[in-house]
């Protein structure tokens, strides 16, 4: 045994201050999921209601879904929450928006955000746990 050499692991490379790891192409279809259903609640707000409250829901809808998702779904979250409250929260993000288009008369808009912002969202989700 006095043969074997006294080797120790070197050291992971760490990133350089300041950057981080690099855009995938699932990080950007999340992206453009989270805007998407943003946007989807602003045009329902607006569209949806009339006079004086289209302008509070417009605006509101889509500041209050930011907030939440600023809290517990953003990777810079507020809340750090188990993993399962951070997928409920997500979900109930995009499946407003999905009611929303549903609400305004495109169920097929609604559903084809659905079916891809879900898919996107496992996706991401088990992504993370690996």
């Amino acid at each position: 045994m006095s043969d074997t050499p006294n080797v120790r692991p070197a050291k992971p490379a760490e990133p350089e201050p300041g950057t981080g790891a690099p855009l995938s192409g699932l990080d950007i279809l999340a992206f453009i999921c989270e805007l998407f259903a943003f946007a989807s609640l602003a045009i329902w707000g607006f569209l949806f209601w009339s006079f004086p409250w289209n302008i509070v829901v417009g605006i509101g809808a889509p500041v209050l879904a930011i907030l939440v998702w600023a809290l517990f779904v953003s990777p810079r979250a507020v809340f750090a929450v188990h993993p399962f409250v951070r997928a409920v929260v997500e979900l109930l993000v995009y499946a407003s928006a999905t009611m929303a288009w549903w609400s305004m008369g495109q169920p097929w808009i609604g559903l084809g955000f659905g079916i891809v912002a879900v898919t996107v969202g496992v996706l991401a989700g088990r992504r993370r746990f690996a």
